[in-house]
């Protein structure tokens, strides 16, 4: 049990409370004071965790690489599978570049992370997400698990997916499924890994209107990403589709019928020129809009908050200015919704402080010279200091993270182990 005590405000995602508490028992919120640990939250603004939907950790291992940044996305996919191939796809490797995204996530206020992994050695996956999963057990991190594919064989994915759902039945990691985009999965991968999400009750999830992606759908098919999704049967209330750049204003419209969910990711489009989603317009049409900072290969780092900024600066650009509470909700509660963790289920529900979700909660001290001055400490929580770290992270009533240091891995360990597999493997190569 834990309460905590202190804050300047607690921003509980339906409601500001100054000097507010927040109490955590058996890992959820609850409104009655309980007993036990007391984390003193003074000087602070306390937010529900962030939750980063759209993520590939296995990209924290290949930042900055030559010839991957500013590029247009077709020489970005084979820079990219080459440093794959140099290092080597395993479970090893895979857990090291998971250890260094999640604990890089905590530190930075996410407590929750969807993991689309694209890339697989051979055989059933298996070794690879549970390496996946037990790195995030080790930091104490949530974890959405996506096995994806990414030009794999479509029988071999789906009976890759289904062995995925046997391997973490029981844990406390959730399950979804994903092709890549139009542009590398056949309409058979989508079909097939759509019966395993059907069996299974999982969340599908895929890429669309990224730059290749429409591309290539018009080349190959003569169509657009959606029109092909739409025919494909991946326009429905449990697909969420992250980047959609470039969609026109019918599309949109398409999507809102559908009741699909949205991931933006301007951390990793706008950077790369790869295009900007009208997120307001997404949100303005009744689609759930959440964050994520897409992998580490596009986007350098997975500061979601930082991204949550930019989506903010840049949202001008294309429709209507949209503000920090806005933009704060999408990277929580928007986040969950298209993760289907916004109701009771299997999985706790997230990105609210209300009574009956999950104790994932930050508190970023507001007390420095970069806040001096602000006079809305949440809307400041954007708008200053964009390189900010929390003072605190609890995650499920657990403290992971105390006065800025992670406390469930020393941190010197998990940048030693991915710093010595990448120089022995590059040396081996």
């Amino acid at each position: 049990m834990l309460t905590v005590r202190g804050a300047d405000l607690v921003w509980t995602g339906s409601a500001e409370v100054p000097g507010g508490a927040v109490s955590c028992r058996d890992g959820l919120v609850v409104a009655d004071p309980v007993p036990g640990r007391v984390l003193d939250a003074s000087g602070c603004v306390v937010t529900p965790g962030l939750v980063n939907a759209h993520h590939h950790l296995l990209q924290s291992a290949f930042r900055t690489l030559p010839g991957t940044r500013g590029v247009p996305m077709r020489e970005w996919l084979p820079a990219m599978a080459a440093a794959y191939a140099a290092v080597g796809i395993d479970a090893e490797s895979a857990h090291a570049a998971a250890s260094v995204g999640l604990a890089e996530a905590l530190l930075c206020g996410v407590t929750t992370v969807a993991d689309h992994q694209l890339n697989w050695p051979p055989g059933d996956g298996v070794a690879v997400a549970s390496a996946v999963a037990r790195a995030a057990g080790e930091l104490g991190a949530r974890l959405v698990f996506v096995r994806g594919s990414a030009r794999d064989d479509p029988e071999q994915a789906a009976a890759s997916a289904e062995a995925v759902v046997g391997a973490l039945a029981g844990t406390d990691v959730q399950v979804a499924v994903g092709p890549a985009g139009v542009h590398s999965d056949a309409p058979e991968t989508f079909a097939l890994l759509g019966e395993v999400a059907a069996r299974h009750g999982l969340r599908r999830r895929t890429q669309a209107n990224e730059q290749v992606d429409v591309e290539i759908a018009a080349a190959r098919y003569g169509r657009r990403p959606l029109d092909l999704l739409d025919e494909w049967g991946w326009l429905a209330p449990d697909v969420t589709l992250a980047h959609l750049c470039g969609i026109t204003e019918a599309e949109l419209t398409r999507v809102a019928d559908a009741g699909v969910s949205a991931t933006h990711a301007p951390g990793c489009d706008l950077p790369m020129g790869w295009g900007v989603a009208p997120a307001a317009a997404l949100a303005d049409a009744g689609v759930a809009v959440g964050l994520g900072t897409s992998g580490g290969g596009s986007n350098d780092a997975g500061h979601l908050l930082a991204d949550a900024r930019l989506a903010m600066q840049v949202a001008p650009l294309v429709g209507r200015p949209v503000a920090a509470r806005e933009v704060l909700t999408w990277a929580t509660a928007g986040s969950a919704a298209g993760l289907g963790r916004t109701t009771p289920g299997a999985f706790p529900m997230l990105g609210r402080l209300d009574p009956g979700f999950a104790a994932d909660l930050v508190c970023w001290d507001v007390t420095g010279v970069a806040d001096a001055g602000v006079a809305d400490p949440l809307a400041g929580l954007l708008w200053a200091a964009p390189g900010r770290r929390p003072r605190h992270v609890v995650v499920g009533g657990r403290v992971v993270v105390e006065d800025y240091v992670l406390v469930t891995r020393p941190e010197p360990e998990i940048v030693f182990a991915l710093g010595r597999l990448l120089h022995h493997r590059r040396e081996r190569r």
